[in-house]
């Protein structure tokens, strides 16, 4: 069995490449390595991988890279949002006509099976109890509304061409590896070195939080075991920005002096919550993370990996060309 991966050198791709890899499966990897992909977040070389650099809105490379595939898993996404508040172009372009691309070729290869790893951010935001599956989508953003065309599109497909596709929706992931630009890496990194951390607004905004391997564990299960056509919602430990922020600082040794209150982000949702009951009683998947030793393990890796993350965040900081 051969596995293509879009976006296998990001966050999450990368880290659901190595357990494929880990687990004796043939895998290709299709990433563009812009900024958020690391080409060093997988093995240089392994006889079980193969590296394709390429865009996924470039039907003639994903057709290629399809055609030896009998199963796809789709990450390559735009994911910031405050990058797509300043231009939404880029996440129009990449997640939904990327995921048209990759869809269109999977048809044309006949590929037995296709999941659409998508975010619980294309509900919008709810005041209180948890989005089912079967909500409407009122994205906010222009990424979760990128994604959100995303998710249509793949739904299309299953009708229109009868694709064995599935969708998943997960909160907001943490974790090794994550590109400094995010919550959790952006203020840990923040603090390692000493700088304070800016949080949005009076921090009253909430998440939840789920630990990246725990994301790709249900991944793996919708893969082989998922309903074609079906959404699956995969949630986490909810909390305040502000508590999520406190806990950072604790764990990084400060007191919550640290923390920089600043202006809301345009925009900015306020609640998220998923039911992901479907995942648990249909597939039997539960997350085996708890948040304080995840967040605790992700500050260790941090602090034992400037020279992964200091790169990229003086890139952040640099000027635009």
């Amino acid at each position: 069995m051969r596995i293509l991966v879009t976006g296998g050198a990001g966050f999450i791709g990368s880290r659901y490449v190595q357990r494929l890899l880990a687990a004796d499966v043939n895998v290709t990897v299709l990433d563009k390595l812009t900024y958020a992909g690391n080409r060093a977040n997988v093995p240089a070389h392994h006889e079980r991988l193969a590296f394709v650099r390429g865009d996924v809105c470039d039907p003639r490379t994903v057709a290629e890279v399809v055609t030896d595939c009998d199963a796809i898993v789709h990450f390559a996404a735009e994911s910031h949002v405050d990058r797509s508040v300043g231009s939404g172009e880029a996440f129009a372009r990449t997640n939904a006509v990327g995921t048209q691309v990759v869809l269109e070729a999977a048809v044309a290869a006949g590929v037995q099976k296709v999941v659409h790893v998508s975010t619980d951010e294309v509900y919008g935001s709810i005041e209180e109890g948890s989005w089912s599956e079967d909500c409407p989508l009122l994205p906010n953003s222009p990424y979760s509304a990128s994604k959100a065309g995303s998710d249509l599109i793949a739904r299309a497909y299953r009708h229109t061409h009868g694709l064995d596709v599935s969708t998943t929706r997960c909160s907001n992931n943490y974790g090794p590896h994550q590109h400094p630009e995010k919550m959790i890496p952006r203020f840990v990194t923040n603090l390692i070195e000493g700088h304070p951390v800016p949080l949005y607004g009076d921090g009253g905004n909430t998440r939840e939080w789920l630990h990246v391997e725990d994301h790709c564990g249900a991944i793996d299960l919708v893969l082989h075991r998922g309903r074609a056509g079906e959404i699956y919602n995969i949630g986490g430990h909810p909390l305040s920005n502000l508590e999520l922020t406190e806990r950072l600082v604790r764990l990084c040794g400060y007191e919550t002096s640290m923390i920089q209150f600043v202006a809301d982000r345009k925009g900015h949702d306020r609640r998220y919550s998923v039911d992901d009951t479907k995942i648990r009683d249909e597939l039997g998947w539960a997350p085996s993370v708890p948040l304080a030793e995840g967040l605790a393990g992700t500050v260790a890796w941090y602090r034992s990996n400037a020279e992964w993350w200091i790169p990229a965040k003086r890139a952040l900081r640099a000027p635009a060309a």
